[in-house]
């Protein structure tokens, strides 16, 4: 996986997809989803990794079987709210205060 973090006044938005995913996109007619690796990054990071840095995140956007299988195993997602754009899963989580 890979993982960028950013950090912008209080909010803390985390970035995170497969690497077999990165610099692709998918379309399914409904919609349309581009893993630029400016945005997702290039550094490696493992689950706990990821874990980690959702702790902190108000903001996430995850893209792959294995960033979004993370993120719902630990808990910040709940697997029926994962979507799917030309098969690949799809996730975001927004922390509302």
């Amino acid at each position: 996986m890979y993982l960028k973090v950013y950090r912008i006044d209080n909010e803390v938005m985390v970035a995170v997809c497969d690497e077999k995913y990165l610099g692709k996109e998918f379309s399914d007619g409904q919609a349309q989803l581009n893993v630029a690796e400016k945005f997702y990054g290039k550094e490696p990071a493992g689950c706990d990794e990821v874990v980690t840095a959702l702790r902190e995140a108000t903001i996430a956007n995850l893209v792959g079987e294995e960033s979004v299988a993370c993120a719902v195993s630990a808990g910040f997602i709940d697997a029926g709210c994962v979507m799917y754009v030309a098969d690949v899963p799809h996730a975001q989580l927004v922390c509302m205060p």
